[in-house]
Formats: structure tokens, C-alpha cells, sequence
């Protein structure tokens, strides 16, 4: 674990600011991309967001919570990415590609099999397995899972994972406190919405009205447990929390994080004793979540983050 020499933007000074400063004044890069539907052996369907650079190196894409292809970040990432000479693809986890997914489930923190699923795609496609994958938030929660799972079986060369819920118990506790909230309020809406207009089109196989679910821990043990075949929020938070993980990981994996993520508390990072040694953890002291917003003026902003990702990746 390894303290950064990251410094906020002086105009950016907290961990709100570099939370939604990208969010709000990113500059979006115009993408050539090109979609495609992988038809799941469930009756589901994935939907992927394909790079047309022509590179031998894939590296695969996993999104935030109720993110998507317009999210700041995978759109800036996307863009580092071809610059450096490899060939991005975002994978939409089931209903985040703008199209409702088919079956009642969804996606959730630990939800390993579409990921594999897509990997093991990527290979039939191609003919090799991505070079590497990058996760954001919950997709980071996701890829540390799997390669903790898989360990020295993993097919991956590189992983990175940026502003990773560690504990997913303290993430639901921590967007209940202070400005923290706004997160909260933001996403939970954007969930109910999802339910509401999937569940107009196919029949809820659960009871709930989920306009009256006003915490991540309501909607996790009334919607996201059930729908997935958890028994409650606690064994969902018990089984799906990347950071029990983090010791079988066998892939070189870069973590980055900052201990003033207002996602979670200072106390959701891991310890030393917990990590693989594989894993090169950057912690920052200032950063937000997925921010890492530095530089000396507004108007040339340097988002390190992604320096540090790409970095990593083009390492060989």
C-alpha cells in the first residue's frame, strides 16, 4: 500500500467537489464505437460497447452503479485507452445499455458469472482473452470478487479498480450521513425508476413498493436480495463485499482509492495484512470518489486517475 503524491486541485479542495466536478465540467470525447448484444445462456442479453481501434490488447470495461457508456469516466478512460494503443469495450451490466433487460433479475455488487460469461465471449470473438479489465465502484467491487474467486486460474494479465465499496455494509451506512445523502437520493431514484418501468412490462415476481425505500439497505433487502437469491441485505453485504478477497487475488491489480471517498469511511480500506501481493494499492488522502481531480487552473484540469490506470496497463 503506497501513500500517492496526489494533490487536489486547489479549487477543488473537497472530497463533494472532486466527486461532481467531473461529473458536472468533464469534457466528453467524441467516440467511434460500435455496439453489440451477447445473448446469455439464461435468456438474458449484455449489452457491450466496442472500440473500433485495432489492437491485439482488449481491455474490458466495467461501470458504476447505474452507470452507463455516458458516464464521465469511462467515457474520458475509453478515450485514454485508444490513445494508448488498446482496444477498449464497455460491458453494460443487464439494463444499464439504455434497453430494459429481459428476465426479472438484474445486477448487483457480486455478480461474478456475467462478467466471466463476457470474458470467455471476448476469447470466442477475438481469439485471446483481454489483456486487462478496469472496474469503477460497483464494477470494481465486481472485478475484485472475480479475481479473488478465480485466483491463479484468472485469464486476465492486468486489473485495475478505482473507488472500490470494500464493505458494502459501510457504503449503505455512509450515503446515509451529511452530504453523503445527495448520492444516495440520486441513485436510489434512478433505481426505483428501473424497477417501476421494468416491472410495467413483465410481472414482479416480489411485493414491494419501492418509492417507500429510502436507504440502500431498504432497497438491497427488499429488491436487489430477493430478486437475486440473497436472504436479506446482510447476507447479500456478507457474501458480495470485495475486500474478504483481496488475499487470493494472483493477477498484477492496481487499486486506487482515497480515504476521503464520501462513499465510504475511512475504516472501509483495507489493511496491509489483507492484500495480495500482487496488488499495488495507490491511497490518496484527497480525491473523492472517482474524481481525482488535480492541475493549476479549471480550464486544464488533469484527472490523475486516469494517468494512473493507463500507466499501469501500457506497463509491460
Amino acid at each position: 500500500m503506497v501513500s500517492t503524491d496526489f494533490k487536489p486541485a486547489w479549487w477543488l479542495g473537497s472530497p463533494h467537489l472532486q466527486t461532481l466536478w467531473p461529473v458536472l465540467f468533464k469534457k466528453r470525447h467524441a467516440l467511434d464505437l460500435m455496439s453489440e448484444q451477447v445473448e446469455l445462456d439464461d435468456g438474458d442479453f449484455i449489452d457491450l460497447c466496442w472500440s473500433k481501434k485495432d489492437s491485439e490488447k482488449t481491455v474490458l470495461i466495467l461501470h458504476g452503479l447505474e452507470g452507463d457508456i455516458n458516464s464521465h469516466y469511462i467515457n474520458g478512460i475509453i478515450h485514454q485507452l485508444e490513445r494508448a494503443g488498446c482496444r477498449p469495450v464497455l460491458m453494460h451490466f443487464r439494463g444499464c445499455g439504455g434497453r430494459i433487460n429481459r428476465l426479472a433479475r438484474a445486477y448487483h455488487s457480486g455478480e461474478t458469472g456475467d462478467l466471466a460469461t463476457i470474458v470467455e465471449h471476448i476469447r470466442k470473438l477475438t481469439g485471446n482473452y483481454p489483456y486487462a479489465a478496469i472496474g469503477y465502484s460497483l464494477g470494481g467491487n465486481v472485478l475484485l470478487k472475480w479475481l479473488g474467486e478465480t485466483s491463479e486460474n484468472n485469464p486476465l494479465k492486468k486489473a485495475v479498480a478505482v473507488s472500490v465499496p470494500f464493505r458494502l455494509h459501510d457504503a449503505a451506512a455512509r450515503l446515509q450521513l451529511g452530504v453523503s445523502k445527495i448520492y444516495r437520493q440520486h441513485l436510489l431514484r434512478s433505481l426505483r425508476q428501473t424497477y417501476i418501468k421494468k416491472f410495467k412490462k413483465i410481472k414482479s415476481p416480489i411485493d414491494v413498493d419501492v418509492k417507500q425505500l429510502k436507504s440502500f439497505w431498504d432497497y438491497d433487502d427488499k429488491v436487489t436480495a430477493p430478486l437475486h437469491g440473497f436472504d436479506g441485505a446482510q447476507d447479500y453485504y456478507d457474501s458480495c463485499s470485495s475486500r474478504q478477497y483481496l488475499g487470493g487475488i494472483s493477477v498484477p491489480t492496481r487499486i486506487i482509492h482515497s480515504v476521503d471517498d464520501p462513499f465510504m469511511f475511512e475504516t472501509t480500506v483495507p489493511t496491509v495484512g489483507e492484500l495480495s501481493p500482487e496488488i499495488d494499492f495507490l491511497l490518496t488522502t484527497g480525491g473523492g470518489h472517482v474524481g481525482f481531480v488535480s492541475g493549476a487552473s479549471p480550464l486544464r484540469p488533469v484527472y490523475w486517475c486516469e494517468d494512473r490506470t493507463v500507466e499501469f496497463i501500457s506497463d509491460n
